[in-house]
């Protein structure tokens, strides 16, 4: 991955207590293609250096959330509540979403999935989808997928 200076990009580490922690900045310097990377975190003075690992390129694919608690999927009322949340995070993480279709409660992809809403960013359509992952039943996860011809 080539950054460079005043690229918006995402850190996904492990807080101190184990649960996956998210947070955005802008590269302030990159030492050399393996890094470290110097990040300028929103919300902080200075710089942090950060391991090249933990470092990705802000997209609207790679926005996600990822919440405790099976019901989210379960109940339309909270169903329709996770679009808000990921529209939220995509905001912060400073992308710009030109438009957002909620699809009411939701249409089932499969016994794991729901496709939520239907975007635009970048001229380019995506569906924003809640999922849960076989080895992980009670953490429900929100993020946008590029749109193909045969969703929603």
């Amino acid at each position: 991955m080539n950054l460079r200076p005043g690229d918006r990009v995402r850190i996904e580490t492990m807080a101190e207590d184990g649960l996956p922690m998210v947070k955005y900045g802008f590269v302030g310097d990159v030492a050399g293609g393996e890094g470290p990377v110097v990040v300028m975190l929103d919300g902080e003075l200075g710089g942090d250096v950060i391991d090249l690992c933990y470092v990705q390129l802000v997209s609207i694919t790679n926005v996600e959330l990822c919440l405790a608690g099976s019901d989210l999927m379960n109940e339309p009322d909270l169903r329709r509540g996770l679009v808000a949340l990921w529209h939220a995070e995509a905001d912060t993480a400073g992308l710009d979403v030109d438009a957002l279709h909620p699809l009411g409660d939701g249409l089932r992809d499969s016994n794991d999935s729901w496709a939520l809403a239907e975007l635009v960013a970048g001229g380019e359509q995506y569906v924003v989808r809640a999922f849960r992952l076989p080895n992980e039943p009670d953490i429900v996860r929100v993020r946008a997928d590029r749109a193909n011809r045969w969703d929603t």
